[in-house]
Order: C-alpha cells, then sequence, then structure tokens
C-alpha cells in the first residue's frame, strides 16, 4: 500500500458498459470518507420531447432510448397509454408481446455475459482477446443471442429497434408457420442456455454480499417479465399506478441521472437478483434445476453471481419462448383500437436490467401532457455507490491498475446502462 498523502486513480470511461461517467472517491484517515458516480452523458430530455405528441407514439420514440432493450421501453409505453386509455388487449396480443419480450432477454443477458462480463473473470481486456484463446465460448455466446435476435425479428420486423410494435397490440401478427423455425433454434439454443450456467457458475467470486432491499415485479403463477404488482424482499406490495408513492427520484449534484429510493426507507435494487429473489418459485422446469445445480439458494446477495441468475434467466426466457410458440392462436386481428381520452396512465414492465416504470397524462384528443421514465440504473445508482463504498474500503491496499480494474469490474455486475440512466468511469481517490 501506498502511503502517499493523495492517491488518483483515473479511468476515463468504463469499458464494457452501455455509456459513460465516472467515480470519485475520497479517503481520509485511511477511511472511504465518500464515492459519487458522476454520470456526466448529457440529459436526452425524451420526458420533454414527448409532451405535445400524440398518444400513439411513444412506442416508437422511447424505443430510441436503448439499443439493447428497444422492447422494454415499447412495452412499458404501451402498457401506461393503454392504462390512461381503459383499454386492455387481447389475451393472444398479450402472449406475443411476452414472447418478443422473451427475445430481448436473450438478446441482452447473452450480450452481458458472454461479451460484456465474462472476460473479467477470464482475465481479458475484451471479448476479442477472449475470443483468440476460446472461439468456442464467444461463438456460442453469439449464436444464443442470435435466437434472441430471430425472435425480436420476426415479431418486431427487424432485431434492433423494431417497427412493428403499436399501441394496442402490432400492426401485423406470425403466421404460425413463421414461427416453426424459430422453435427448431430456440430447442438447439436451450443447450446452449444450460450450458452456459453451468459455466459461469464455475468462475472464482469474490467473497461480497450486500443487504439492499430488492424491488421486482411479481405475477403469480408465472415468472414476471411483461406485467404485474411492484413487490419487494421487504414486504412492500403495490401497483404500478402507485409506484410514485413509494419511489422517491431526486437530483445529486455529481450526476444527470437522478438517484431512487423507496420511502422512508432508503435505497434499493433492481434486477435480475431482485426478480430470482421475488419470483423464483415460478422458475420454468430446466431453468430451475439449472439454479439448483448452479447453487443458487433463496436470492442471490453476491453481486458478482448476478451473472449466474442472468444465465439461469436465459433459460427460463429460452422455455417461455417454446411454451408461447405451441400454444400460439393468431389473435383475430393484430391490435385493439386504443381511442384518445383525458387520463393518466401507468406502465411498468421487468426490462432486462431490471424495472421500467412509464407515466403518461394524456389530453381528451390524446395529446402527451405529462411525461415521466424511471430506467432501472437510475433506481441502482445509490444501492451502487453504497456497495462501491464498502467495496473501495477494503482494498485500499492495492495497488493503482488492480484497484482501477476491481472498481470497473464491480460496476459491471450491475450491467449498468447509463444511456438509458441519463435523463461511467473516470475514477479519481483523493486521498486527503
Amino acid at each position: 500500500m501506498t502511503h502517499r498523502s493523495e492517491r488518483v486513480l483515473d479511468v476515463r470511461a468504463l469499458a464494457r458498459v452501455e455509456g459513460e461517467g465516472a467515480m470519485h472517491v475520497r479517503v481520509r484517515g485511511g477511511a472511504v470518507e465518500d464515492v459519487r458516480l458522476e454520470i456526466y452523458e448529457p440529459p436526452r430530455f425524451f420526458e420533454a420531447f414527448l409532451r405535445g405528441r400524440g398518444h400513439t407514439e411513444p412506442p416508437d420514440i422511447t424505443a430510441r432510448i436503448c439499443g439493447i432493450c428497444p422492447v422494454a421501453y415499447q412495452m412499458s409505453a404501451c402498457a401506461a397509454i393503454e392504462d390512461a386509455c381503459g383499454v386492455t388487449v387481447d389475451r393472444r396480443v398479450a402472449a406475443l408481446r411476452r414472447l418478443l419480450y422473451c427475445g430481448e432477454w436473450i438478446e441482452s443477458h447473452t450480450l452481458h455475459i458472454y461479451l460484456l462480463h465474462a472476460p473479467d473473470f477470464l482475465g481479458y481486456a475484451g471479448a476479442l482477446d477472449m475470443a483468440q484463446d476460446h472461439r468456442d465460448l464467444v461463438e456460442r455466446g453469439l449464436a444464443l443471442k442470435k435466437a434472441g435476435n430471430e425472435i425480436v425479428e420476426v415479431l418486431g420486423g427487424r432485431p434492433i429497434h423494431p417497427v412493428n410494435v403499436r399501441v394496442g397490440g402490432f400492426y401485423r401478427v406470425p403466421r404460425p408457420e413463421e414461427l416453426r423455425p424459430l422453435r427448431e433454434h430456440l430447442r438447439r439454443a436451450l443447450d446452449l442456455a444450460v450450458a452456459t450456467v453451468e459455466w459461469v457458475a464455475a468462475f472464482e467470486f469474490p467473497d461480497f454480499h450486500h443487504d439492499h432491499e430488492m424491488l421486482a415485479l411479481v405475477t403469480p403463477g408465472r415468472y414476471a417479465i411483461e406485467s404485474g404488482t411492484v413487490a419487494t424482499t421487504g414486504g412492500l406490495s403495490f401497483t404500478p399506478r402507485q409506484f410514485e408513492d413509494h419511489i422517491v427520484e431526486e437530483q445529486v449534484p455529481h450526476s444527470t441521472a437522478l438517484h431512487a429510493h423507496l420511502a422512508g426507507r432508503g435505497h434499493y435494487l433492481v434486477g435480475p437478483a431482485a426478480r430470482y429473489a421475488l419470483n423464483r418459485q415460478w422458475l420454468t422446469p430446466v431453468a430451475r434445476e439449472a439454479a439448483a445445480a448452479a447453487g443458487l439458494g433463496a436470492d442471490c446477495r453476491n453481486p458478482y453471481r448476478s451473472i449466474v441468475v442472468r444465465a439461469v434467466e436465459n433459460v427460463l426466457a429460452i422455455e417461455e419462448a417454446l411454451r408461447l410458440i405451441d400454444a400460439y392462436e393468431p389473435p383475430p386481428r393484430p391490435f385493439t383500437e386504443v381511442p384518445p381520452r383525458a387520463g393518466v396512465g401507468f406502465g411498468a414492465t421487468e426490462a432486462p436490467r431490471g424495472i421500467l416504470f412509464h407515466r403518461y397524462g394524456l389530453t381528451a384528443d390524446g395529446a402527451i401532457a405529462s411525461a415521466r421514465i424511471v430506467p432501472p440504473t437510475s433506481q441502482n445508482q445509490a444501492a451502487v455507490e453504497d456497495d462501491l463504498r464498502r467495496f473501495v474500503g477494503a482494498r485500499l491496499h492495492l495497488d493503482q491498475d488492480r484497484l482501477t480494474h476491481d472498481c470497473e469490474q464491480a460496476i459491471r455486475n450491475y450491467d449498468p446502462c447509463i444511456s438509458c440512466a441519463t435523463h461511467f468511469l473516470d475514477l479519481v481517490v483523493d486521498r486527503g
């Protein structure tokens, strides 16, 4: 350990995450006094430029917030607009939406596991370096991701920023024969997904745990994805309509992203570990077996093992996609009409990184009078800062390069999508 009075770690951009930002650590008297995640990406003002647009436009506009999880934005937007207009879609359309969302989970989870996070555990700077020694692993990841891409392309019209989603349903729905090729590809992908769980479960995980309250949607009888009631591991339960009664956002000076906390209870975490803790009893059969074989217990409070939970959710998404394809009944119409009316609507779905909340206020002619979007990464910010405070405090003896690397890996545990959150990593350790 260096005994200099000041020590600075400077990482200008955190690698292998979506977006950019910084972290500032202040150490005094051998203790971490302050940790700040400084998100400096400019605010993107989606909520502002939604105002005045028509009530049918949010699914297309908000999908552009994120190229990794556009379906999540479309589904939450549709849910909120339909809630405001008092419309419930046909159950067969709802099933297609869940299938589309499964495709996005497969895409996103596989991207994180193979290309963003696994290189940390195997000692590589990135996926390209890892591919030189483990081409078979990277190719397995790409094959898995392709299975998710194909679902999104068939249902959404293209694999990135789908164009077939609309308020009330879809512009067109697939014929049964269009889904059959997906089924064959998904059956092969299921074996790859199970092998992925076995692979990541064997990684060496640092001994680090948190005690944060965790929050996710719950839908009794099935693993929550596209709908549900909000619940926490601390026993809270409330509807998406009550979300703003329980979740408080505040601006902090060092970040363009708002910090969220549970009213009267403090920070919390969303994401795969939260979903697993609150929904594990509804895992699909193969996913349940994979979780047990991987040693996942009642919950997962080691952020490093979140990669295992993501891999298990990948198995679940593939199983669920297969079930939905087998049970597919084309709806009589691709969409339900959603006539405008004055009102306020609320929608929440489970993006790959955690719960994504939308609220829209509409005028009688369907113009958007107000909009609020709360993405998962901004909800996690305060809890991640708390984890980093403890994480860095136990590693101040490390040299510059190792501490920098470990801090970057610790942040990647949460799979942050910082571009979504700005509505990271220059690392400075200030030793006074």
